[in-house]
């Protein structure tokens, strides 16, 4: 199963199982040394940029993301 399954499959997720999730594997990156963190996140952030480079239309403005996660979660 690649990774693209695997995120497709837990976003199906309802709202309180997927935050309990994130939060345990935010938990497990507690282990990681703030060297293996950062080059994680830089990795991310690599990847997120080259997804959005790939597909601009994709992009949402800041201030919309906001309202809506306000919105979901607020």
């Amino acid at each position: 199963m690649s990774m693209r399954d695997i995120e497709a499959r837990l976003l199906k997720l309802d709202p309180r199982t997927r935050a309990r999730l994130a939060g345990k594997l935010l938990e497990s990156l507690e282990v990681l040394s703030p060297a293996e963190n950062a080059k994680l996140w830089a990795e991310e952030a690599s990847r997120r940029d080259a997804e959005l480079e790939a597909n601009p239309g994709k992009a949402r403005r800041a201030r919309d993301v906001y309202r809506d996660a306000r919105a979901r979660f607020g």
